[in-house]
């Protein structure tokens, strides 16, 4: 079993291969030899499955964006650390927001890992209001 930073590089992929072939987790998942981890899998089908709320949160909340003018490693960070704000409590808004800054500065553009931290701080009000 990986850790949790490891799932969500993971589950980053998952995602944005399944954006670029126009299809599921679900289907990017079954297509391989051997199954993600199972945090990474939770991650990623859990975005798909709760896609339109999730996205209605960050267009809520995106500033002079929308999410077709994001990159995509942008729209599948915030889709992550989005779901685990909503549906994992047990995970610290702190550490949800630290892990998408790093992902977001890993894999994308200069800018991406400030741009991801104030979206999801905005996010975190509402969704975590007492956190």
């Amino acid at each position: 079993m990986q850790g949790r930073r490891e799932a969500r590089e993971r589950a980053l992929e998952l995602l944005y291969e399944a954006e670029t072939k126009q299809t599921t987790c679900e289907a990017i998942v079954d297509a391989l030899p051997v199954p993600p981890d199972p945090y990474a899998m939770a991650l990623a089908t859990g975005v798909d499955d709760d896609l339109d709320s999730i996205d209605r949160l960050l267009r809520d909340h995106a500033k002079g964006w929308t999410l077709e003018r994001m990159p995509a490693v942008d729209r599948a960070v915030l889709r992550i650390a989005t779901f685990e704000l909503l549906h994992r409590p047990e995970i610290p808004v702190a550490v949800a927001i630290s892990e998408a800054v790093e992902l977001a500065q890993q894999f994308s553009t200069d800018g991406s890992g400030r741009f991801v931290n104030g979206l999801l701080s905005a996010v975190a009000k509402q969704t975590r209001p007492d956190d």
